[in-house]
């Protein structure tokens, strides 16, 4: 398989400047199209074994479940793609291997992690997340973010507690309502959308939207879209420079040229041409 050429995946991840560890972790794999970013919680070093756990079981599980997938066309009886519900089960299973590690190791006790992960395939883009980590788009000039947090803050806003302006000032912005490894089961919210060449995904972790305003990232991603590298430096450096309170973590995705599967089949063809 592989995307070389086709896709350019740039992360990074920084401590930020008050904490005296890293409990993010990312993931960028270029054969398989898969970005994971991951912002783990719990006790002294459990939140870093929680994002690592997720970040390992996401590309184990989907990498051993992609030849499969090859093997179909159109979409599943859940009506998303087949590539979307392997990146739900790949994130229900890393689930379940947190919350049993939390279980079984005391030290782990209570640990868990926010996830946001994408899978690229025929030019399309799955997305999956728990948690409050986002993605945002740049597309032709438009940025937005395109994932809904699972957090206090946002159902305080969605039930109208709260308008955007005061929520970015309030206190209770950091309590997840969802996150990896509290339960045996997580609901896992999923989309599924036309990636266009030119497109920007961006990935990150509270540490960057929490402390750098939609605005200013919008602006960072679209000066630099030509150059990604620079553009992932400038988001960290912002954020730290903005008081760096947690870690942060940034991931751009971009395709490059179409990416469309040469084994593909007539439905997919069929879709494509209407969306």
């Amino acid at each position: 398989m592989g995307y070389q050429g086709k896709l350019d995946f740039v992360g990074r991840t920084d401590k930020g400047m008050l904490r005296p560890n890293n409990e993010d972790a990312i993931l960028t794999d270029l054969e398989i199209g898969l970005v994971v970013v991951a912002d783990g919680m719990g006790g002294y070093k459990a939140g870093e074994i929680a994002s690592g756990i997720a970040v390992e079981i996401i590309q184990e599980f989907i990498t051993s479940g992609l030849d499969e997938i090859c093997k179909h066309h159109g979409i599943s009886e859940s009506g998303y793609s087949h590539e979307s519900m392997l990146l739900r089960n790949a994130i229900m299973r890393a689930n379940e291997v947190i919350h049993d590690t939390a279980k079984s190791q005391p030290q782990c006790e209570g640990m868990g992690t926010t996830v946001v992960a994408a899978l690229f395939y025929n030019n399309r883009v799955s997305i999956a997340h728990v948690g409050d980590s986002r993605v945002y788009r740049l597309r032709r000039g438009h940025f937005e973010q395109i994932t809904s947090d699972h957090s206090l803050l946002q159902e305080l806003v969605t039930r109208g507690f709260y308008t955007l302006e005061e929520a970015r000032r309030s206190l209770n912005k950091n309590l997840v309502t969802r996150a990896l490894g509290i339960d045996p089961l997580v609901q896992v919210d999923l989309q599924e959308d036309v990636a266009l060449p030119g497109d920007i995904y961006l990935f990150c972790t509270d540490g960057l939207h929490d402390m750098v305003p939609e605005p200013d990232i919008h602006l960072t991603v679209d000066t630099f879209s030509d150059n990604l590298e620079t553009a992932v430096q400038q988001l960290v450096k912002l954020a730290n420079d903005n008081g760096g309170r947690d870690n942060v973590s940034v991931v751009l995705a971009k395709p490059i040229t179409s990416f469309e599967n040469e084994k593909k089949g007539f439905f997919d063809r069929f879709t494509d041409w209407f969306s």
